[in-house]
């Protein structure tokens, strides 16, 4: 058997540390074993996939030293490796599906679900869609097909028994049928779904094992199911331990720095990143830390792959980083390195405008610029002394700050600067005084400096949204139940009540 494995990242966000982690372990894979990685677009969320964010996973993958066999942008003989290119495919297996008698079309709006949803949560037990549609006579069917009513294709999963599956990290994995929901496979506007797509293209690509995070593992049995009712031989599972963050949940952009591109623009080296990555979900023999990845590949025995999550304890990349520094980097070259990081002509050219007019000596550039080459800048509880305000209300001020400039997609210098002014509108503060101050403090470590604006546009939204992050720590942070009760105010543009709480 040829090894085939695979990645199918969703182009609708920024390349994420997590897919780096998935990419790796499959390289890694495939390598020892000789086979093929594949690279594949799932862009079937289609009001969130783009253009530019494919390009950003082949990007961040790329600085990564991460390579693929086939894909979108290479090419193959099992392609097209878009989703979105190979509609007709699964529309052709969606509708098999249906002549087996194994898939039934729904007619529920979203006003029927969110009616059955909210009608579950009064009564208690089972969540999920009641099947309602599951059993209509076909003179039904045909009677809502006449009137035009949309429908989506779900699948009619076993209501009985249990899925029973080898996990080659997990063991055997067991799982009550009627536990899982009667997933939609075709959406009304014909596009496929998560579940049916990645089924009917591993089958097709010839994936010979999955290896994916911890969070798959409930949806694989409605995979498995998909398999069986197909008559098709299932891959080899392999779920691996999830990044977790210092509070021990999933890795979430909402506390941490997730993109890779905020490593690459921090000035990490591509090879402790991916030394790194390997410390969180697998073991080397002697317990060594530092090794190059053709030695993890030689090496290489599932049965090291850990079990539990692994935290991502960014003060052992730097150890890590350190160590590469050292040891990879000769002295006479350190300066060579630091100037391609961020101390070329092109980066010190662009801040010149920021600073021509503010600098009385030379010696005051790296006084009035220093941020831009620092990571972790130094708080103080002073610089976020605003008047009557409390530490978690400027917390909710800095968090809004970040939903507005998602909201935009613009992270530059036009998005921070109408997001500021969207933010002091909604809490009813002084602009300059209230949430510039925050600002300056957050993203400068400082109350004054260069144009904030411009600033943030040369620091990029990676750093920008790691420095509002950890000025949110920093403060103290915001509860789940503040957090929520934020949410429902931002939509409205109404937070000044969360003010005088």
């Amino acid at each position: 058997m040829t090894v085939r494995v695979r990645i199918a990242p969703s182009p609708t966000g920024d390349p994420h540390v997590g897919t780096a982690y998935m990419a790796l372990f499959n390289v890694i894979f495939a390598r020892h074993h000789k086979g093929k990685f594949i690279l594949r677009i799932e862009d079937t969320d289609r009001a969130r996939s783009r253009p530019e964010y494919e390009e950003n996973i082949y990007k961040a993958l790329h600085w990564a030293n991460i390579q693929w066999d086939e894909g979108p942008d290479v090419g193959g003989p099992f392609g097209p490796y878009r989703q979105s290119e190979r509609s007709e495919i699964y529309k052709k297996y969606a509708h098999e599906l249906m002549d087996k008698g194994k898939a039934y079309k729904c007619f529920c709006t979203s006003e029927d679900l969110q009616e059955m949803r909210e009608l579950q949560a009064k009564q208690g037990g089972r969540q999920g869609y009641d099947r309602r549609c599951r059993n209509l006579s076909q003179a039904e069917i045909d009677q809502r097909e006449r009137e035009g009513k949309p429908y989506v294709i779900r699948l009619k999963m076993p209501l009985t028994g249990e899925c029973v599956y080898e996990d080659l990290i997990k063991g055997r994995i067991t799982y009550p049928w009627a536990d899982v929901d009667d997933q939609v496979l075709l959406k009304s506007d014909g596009f496929p779904t998560y579940h049916l797509a990645v089924v009917v293209d591993d089958h097709l690509m010839e994936i010979s094992h999955v290896i994916r995070g911890d969070e798959w593992m409930s949806s694989t049995p409605k995979h498995v199911y998909l398999y069986e009712a197909y008559e098709w031989t299932p891959p080899t599972f392999m779920h691996m331990p999830l990044l977790l963050g210092k509070d021990g949940k999933k890795l979430s952009k909402r506390k941490n720095p997730c993109s890779i591109f905020y490593y690459r623009d921090s000035g990490y080296l591509p090879e402790a990143f991916l030394n790194f990555l390997t410390l969180m979900g697998y073991s080397m023999t002697g317990d060594r830390e530092i090794y190059a990845l053709d030695e993890v590949i030689n090496e290489f025995d599932y049965k090291r792959i850990g079990v539990s999550g692994a935290v991502f304890d960014v003060q052992k990349l730097d150890w890590i980083n350190q160590q590469y520094l050292i040891k990879n980097i000769p002295v006479d070259k350190l300066w060579d390195r630091l100037k391609a990081w961020s101390f070329n002509d092109n980066y010190m050219q662009s801040l010149m405008p920021l600073c021509h007019s503010r600098i009385k000596t030379f010696g005051d550039f790296m006084d009035l610029c220093d941020f831009f080459f620092i990571n972790n800048l130094r708080y103080a509880p002073e610089l976020f002394s605003v008047k009557e305000l409390l530490p978690d209300q400027c917390c909710m001020i800095l968090q809004t700050i970040i939903w507005s400039m998602d909201e935009q997609e613009n992270w530059g210098s036009a998005g921070i600067n109408q997001a500021s002014r969207q933010v002091a509108d909604a809490f009813g503060v002084n602009h300059k005084k209230v949430v510039m101050q925050l600002l300056f403090a957050s993203i400068m470590g400082k109350l004054q400096g260069p144009p904030l604006f411009d600033s943030v546009g040369l620091l990029g939204k990676d750093r920008t949204r790691a420095r509002l992050l950890r000025s949110i720590e920093f403060l103290g942070g915001i509860s789940n139940k503040k957090n929520d009760a934020l949410k429902k105010a931002w939509e409205k543009r109404d937070c000044k009540p969360l003010l005088t709480a």
